[in-house]
């Protein structure tokens, strides 16, 4: 097999490269907002959930060469170094993040993504155990973690981290189900992680007629308040009929981001997205383990082991940016991607340090490079940009995201 050629960016034919993005038409996506927001057709109307940007191998983008559409990941495995840049390459061996628009008309799952560690691990023992990928209990689909940044571009209704526990016992001691009172009291005598963790798994068992009566009783608790935490309960149960997630929101902070707020998501902790469109930034992964508002697999111990049983404030759930020259960059506590949105951009000249993928979200955007190549790319679409780019210069009235390593 001959080896392939190394380039040399005297030798390449550009420096920016459109990208065609994979529409993934998940059942829980929106059949108007790409349209509303980018003016994306949807002639059949069907939902549109998530626009990935990025190499992953179940959605890769494709990128114009100027002389073909080729898939991103081939362009980059070229040379690896040239492309990512030397630390990049070294450091992860392909693209470390996913881009992605997700628009949610109704909730997702909630869900927990390992550590690398557990990762590494559970992904090498499914392997070993012969687990096809595409099975529907296999919970690691690679050795990777999974953390995430959403940035809202409507209003944006997620859950995030569990509550404190005095709240959560607050909200179980006012419902009084029978079928858990065992599970409460054991919470109220022990609210370290640990007694948490014994709760949380106690709820996600139940199972039968203790399962069927304690929703009963939530719902009809949730129908004579019919406001706050209890509306949204009403809302998930026309979703997700007879399914223990319907306790999640007494138990895991909910949060509505308005739009242009942010926030992160560490990996061992549950999370669900509810309503709304936002941009999604993750490691190049698709690790998920289920916790309810799902009729697909749930290993309840697999996902336990793979959670941090921490309160996090409701407060502490935004992120804040670093806010310099119209840009604001958004701190992150891992090395797999950066994020940063630009904001009136006139000749503005940004120097890469690794690839790059750029989306205008309110208006086009002009890109040009001091050899004099220049890109126009409309809003809601995206570019590559390799780490040899060195230095180029962005024109754009409105904001630009951009996703970078």
């Amino acid at each position: 097999m001959s080896e392939l050629p190394i380039y040399t960016p005297s030798l390449l034919q550009r420096f920016f490269y459109p990208m065609t993005n994979v529409i993934q038409n998940y059942a829980w996506g929106s059949a108007s907002s790409f349209n509303q927001l980018f003016g994306i057709e949807n002639a059949s109307g069907e939902p549109q959930a998530e626009i990935w940007m990025g190499a992953h191998p179940n959605g890769c983008s494709m990128v114009n060469t100027g002389a073909e559409q080729t898939k991103l990941s081939h362009l980059i495995n070229q040379d690896l170094s040239l492309f990512l840049s030397e630390k990049v390459a070294q450091r992860f061996g392909e693209l470390p993040y996913l881009f992605k628009v997700l628009a949610a008309d109704k909730a997702l799952s909630i869900q927990v993504h390992p550590n690398k560690r557990q990762a590494e691990h559970g992904y090498e023992l499914e392997q070993k155990q012969g687990i096809p990928l595409s099975a529907g209990h296999r919970n690691y689909k690679d050795p990777n973690h999974k953390p995430e940044l959403v940035y809202a571009l409507t209003d944006y209704t997620a859950m995030n981290g569990f509550r404190p526990v005095d709240e959560i016992l607050r909200h179980f001691h006012q419902l009084d189900i029978p079928e858990l009172r065992q599970l409460v009291n054991e919470l109220n005598a022990d609210q370290s992680s640990q007694g948490l963790a014994s709760f949380f798994a106690g709820l996600l068992s139940l199972e039968g007629e203790s399962k069927e009566m304690a929703l009963t009783l939530l719902l009809l608790k949730a129908e004579l308040s019919g406001d706050g935490v209890y509306a949204l309960i009403l809302e998930l149960s026309r979703q997700y009929p007879n399914d223990v997630g319907l306790f999640a929101p007494l138990l895991l902070n909910v949060i509505t981001l308005s739009p242009g707020q942010a926030m992160f998501l560490d990996a061992e902790t549950p999370h669900a997205y509810i309503k709304g469109t936002g941009l999604e930034i993750m490691a190049n992964s698709d690790n998920v383990l289920r916790a309810g508002l799902t009729p697909k697999h749930m290993d309840v111990k697999e996902l336990i082991a793979c959670t941090k049983f921490a309160t996090k404030p409701h407060e502490s759930l935004l992120l804040e940016p670093v806010q310099k020259d119209n840009i604001s960059e958004y701190p992150i506590p891992v090395e797999d991607f950066r994020f940063a949105i630009l904001q009136r951009s006139a000749r503005r000249k940004v120097t890469t340090q690794g690839a790059e993928i750029l989306l205008p979200l309110d208006e086009a955007m002009t890109l040009t490079h001091p050899c004099g190549e220049t890109c126009v790319i409309d809003k809601g679409q995206s570019v590559f940009i390799p780490a040899y780019t060195k230095d180029y210069l962005i024109d754009c009235a409105g904001r630009v995201a951009r996703a970078y390593s």
